[in-house]
């Protein structure tokens, strides 16, 4: 089983991992492709204005426009998975996970970066980076241009998986799924819920990996405390899992993640 996730667009800073390289990635047959995109990314950065600069990290904080703009090819390195910070990442907890989670985690989650594509969770050799969501790079759009060159091994990849799709709805343009799929939505008073469907998605991940869920099927009869399949909605290839939210409380939320 594939759980299809978003990046976040906070991420921890430095790293102790050398830099990234050919074996660093989900996909070594394509890393020139990537390369190609990073180098594209590095020379855009390095003639930019600050104005530019700005628009394109989502920022007009001066320490952290100069926070961005090192040398990527050159910069230490986290786990994926660790690199980033935010929302659902914070819900999921990945150290505090046990390590049979955290293999979980690093084997089946795959994240799609705005820079660097679609990663596994556990892929080593990450830099920090900042490109806002849906800021193209000088011409060149990342969605584009990773749909073009991955979507092939991407099909490969998960051709005989079970996938979820955890991912917000703009990452269905760096890789729109062919066979199919499931995903879930999440219901306030019959809303659906935006900033906390993050936080759900986080949860839901954590509670996953704790119990080591192989199908679709398990996952429909897991438990997850606050909230309640209200309906399973089936168009074409895609299935939707409608949770209703039953303990709204940030307190509640918190306390799914125990383990």
């Amino acid at each position: 089983m594939k759980i299809l996730f978003a990046p976040s667009e906070a991420k921890h800073p430095a790293g102790e991992g050398a830099p990234f390289g050919k074996e660093s990635f989900l996909f070594p047959e394509l890393f020139d492709k990537r390369k190609e995109f990073i180098r594209h990314y590095q020379h855009y950065i390095d003639g930019a204005d600050n104005e530019q600069l700005q628009k394109l990290f989502g920022t007009k904080k001066p320490e952290l426009v100069a926070r961005y703009t090192h040398d990527l090819f050159a910069a230490p390195t986290k786990k994926a998975i660790n690199r980033y910070d935010g929302v659902a990442f914070d819900h999921l907890d990945y150290p505090s996970l046990a390590s049979d989670a955290q293999a979980y985690v690093d084997t089946n989650l795959v994240i799609f970066s705005n820079l660097f594509g679609p990663i596994l969770a556990g892929d080593e050799g990450l830099p920090e980076y900042k490109l806002k969501q849906g800021e193209k790079v000088g011409d060149l759009a990342p969605e584009k241009f990773y749909k073009e060159h991955f979507t092939k091994a991407l099909d490969a990849y998960l051709a005989k998986e079970e996938v979820l799709d955890l991912r917000a709805g703009f990452y269905d343009k760096f890789y729109k799924i062919s066979k199919p799929y499931t995903t879930m939505k999440f219901l306030k008073n019959g809303k659906s819920v935006s900033h906390w469907a993050k936080a759900y998605r986080g949860t839901v991940l954590r509670r996953m990996a704790q119990e080591g869920i192989e199908s679709i099927r398990q996952l429909e009869a897991m438990e997850i405390e606050g909230l309640m399949i209200e309906e399973i909605k089936t168009i074409k290839n895609k299935t939707e899992l409608v949770y209703k939210i039953v303990d709204w409380s940030p307190h509640a939320l918190r306390a799914t993640q125990a383990p």
